[in-house]
């Protein structure tokens, strides 16, 4: 039993789980609307910037966005200024 514990423990310490934001979350951190978010990160846009995150497709519908590269985005566009 204790060499489970011991296995557990160390599954623990190795693995790490990002947190992950929906459009809604990403647009309450950074001010954005949907749509904006959207046009930031489609290619073709005049308003596209190869710098916002990349979104990560977990379902045919279901998006979401990587809360530490939000973060890192926000913290360069506040040191840009």
């Amino acid at each position: 039993m204790e060499n489970l514990n011991v296995t557990q423990s160390v599954i623990n310490q190795c693995t790490h789980i990002p947190q992950l934001l929906s459009i809604k979350d990403v647009g309450g951190y950074t001010g954005l609307s949907r749509s904006t978010i959207y046009e930031l990160i489609n290619e073709e846009s005049d308003r596209y910037d190869p710098t916002f995150p990349k979104k990560v497709q977990l379902t045919k519908v279901r998006v979401v966005w990587v809360a530490s590269e939000i973060a890192e985005w926000i913290n360069a566009k506040i040191e840009a200024r």
